[in-house]
C-alpha cells in the first residue's frame, strides 16, 4: 500500500532537447505585483545598447520564496565546494564589459 502511494506521488517531468540545452543569461530583471513575481532573464552583451529578454517566468509570491530558499541552498553547497563566490561590482544599467562602445 505505501509502495502504491509512493508511486501515485510521484512527478514525472519531461525535459525536451531544446530546453535541455539552455539559455544564457547575465541579468536578470524581477519586478513584482501583489499576486506575482515576474523575473526576466536577459543576455547583455558588450556594447550593445540592446537586449533583449530571452525568458519570462512568472511565480507566486510563495513559488518565488521556495525558489529563493532553494537558491541559497545551492549556493552554500557550491561554496562548500568550489569556495566564496566573489561579490563583483553592484550592476549599473547600461552594463559596460570594458570594452569599446559600439557605434553605427
Amino acid at each position: 500500500m505505501e509502495n502504491q502511494q509512493e508511486e501515485q506521488s510521484q512527478l514525472n517531468i519531461e525535459l525536451t532537447e531544446e530546453i535541455a540545452e539552455g539559455t544564457y543569461a547575465n541579468l536578470a530583471i524581477i519586478t513584482h505585483s501583489n499576486a506575482e513575481f515576474v523575473v526576466d532573464f536577459v543576455n547583455v552583451m558588450p556594447g550593445m545598447p540592446k537586449a533583449k529578454v530571452k525568458s519570462r517566468v512568472i511565480l507566486t509570491p510563495q513559488h518565488a520564496k521556495r525558489f529563493m530558499k532553494a537558491m541559497l541552498d545551492n549556493i552554500k553547497k557550491y561554496e562548500s565546494i568550489h569556495g566564496p563566490i566573489q561579490d563583483q561590482e553592484p550592476v549599473s544599467l547600461p552594463m559596460n564589459f570594458g570594452g569599446p562602445t559600439a557605434q553605427a
